[in-house]
């Protein structure tokens, strides 16, 4: 992915660089802490937080989105809130009420589903207990992350039916599945919506998904796809209903998905931004948390205290400074 913007010299994304490792309340997708890397650009904070499995050529489209939302243009926001989902980790059926009320006035949840080691019983009784809170009125969608084969999607989605799933969420790795997984889907009069999250943020054609029919709407995430300006484009291009969603970023990664779902001109689903929820501490004294089933559009102010408190080990800051410095040079090279 092209950076179109002119890059900042190297030690401007380094020199004042904070590495943060803030602990999550629950286990999600394996991750017990994320760390991140904020630097103060001339636009305000911003983040770079690739997660760390991530090889230098894909982290790199994070770091210019890092740069797009430090110093690039401004985006135009043609809304002040957007509405978020609660996110539920696949944790068991019994945590789910506790798990939902740190997300107030939120009328949609997403329930991971499909963890390593649990079974579609699992999925059910937490999808259950997840309808049982928002009620009728709620919406409630599904993530299965690729952890599914064609037909172990069918036979969940066929347990799950009685719970009128809002859409389920790249249940398949590829597209050619997921193209597969929707006919399937129309065949058998299921009804459920097919989202594609890993086949636009990890693909080398974010827009392949799109043009082969495999998907009803598209999961947009500023910083895997180079920030809010190729973003938008793939929002454009791609002409499909939008989630705009985050990475289990801070508060700072937050407020460039909100600038993004601000900038979209038609969202009609709320948004995956709701996620401060599940940090015990955030790098600013003013998180992004859901408030009336949403979060304000704008830049957040990080606080110097915080940075300290949550700082990474010393080698894990050398590590990150390293990992920018890497894809810096993938950037040059476009």
């Amino acid at each position: 992915m092209p950076h179109a913007l002119p890059l900042p010299p190297l030690d401007d994304l380094t020199r004042d660089a904070h590495v943060v490792a803030l602990p999550l309340r629950n286990r999600f997708r394996g991750v017990d802490v994320r760390e991140a890397l904020l630097v103060e650009g001339p636009n305000g904070w911003t983040e770079f937080s690739p997660f760390v499995e991530y090889e230098s050529a894909e982290a790199s489209a994070w770091l210019a989105a890092t740069i797009d939302f430090g110093w690039g243009p401004a985006p135009v926001a043609v809304r002040s809130s957007v509405l978020v989902n609660a996110t539920l980790p696949a944790v068991d059926a019994a945590l789910v009420p506790g798990i939902l009320r740190r997300y107030p006035g939120c009328r949609t949840v997403k329930v991971k589903v499909a963890e390593p080691g649990q079974s579609l019983a699992h999925d059910v009784a937490r999808v259950r207990a997840a309808r049982e809170f928002v009620g009728d009125s709620g919406r409630v969608r599904i993530d299965a992350n690729t952890n599914w084969s064609i037909d172990q999607t069918l036979e969940a989605l066929e347990a799950l039916a009685p719970f009128a799933l809002e859409y389920v969420e790249q249940p398949v790795r590829t597209v050619p599945e997921l193209a597969a997984v929707r006919d399937r889907i129309a065949a058998e009069g299921l009804g459920v919506p097919v989202a594609a999250d890993e086949s636009v943020r990890k693909a080398t054609d974010p827009l392949a998904v799109a043009r082969a029919g495999a998907a009803d709407l598209l999961v947009i995430k500023a910083q895997p796809l180079g920030g809010i300006t190729p973003a938008l484009r793939v929002v454009q291009d791609a002409g499909l209903p939008v989630v705009v969603s985050s990475a289990i970023d801070t508060s700072v990664g937050l407020s460039m998905g909100a600038y993004l779902a601000a900038s979209v001109p038609s969202l009609d689903h709320d948004c995956g931004l709701g996620t401060a929820a599940m940090f015990t501490s955030d790098v600013t004294r003013e998180p992004l948390l859901p408030s009336g089933g949403a979060i304000d559009v704008r830049r957040v102010d990080v606080d110097v205290d915080l940075l300290r408190a949550s700082a990474a080990a010393p080698e894990r800051r050398e590590w990150w400074l390293a990992r920018v410095a890497a894809c810096y040079r993938q950037l040059e090279q476009r």
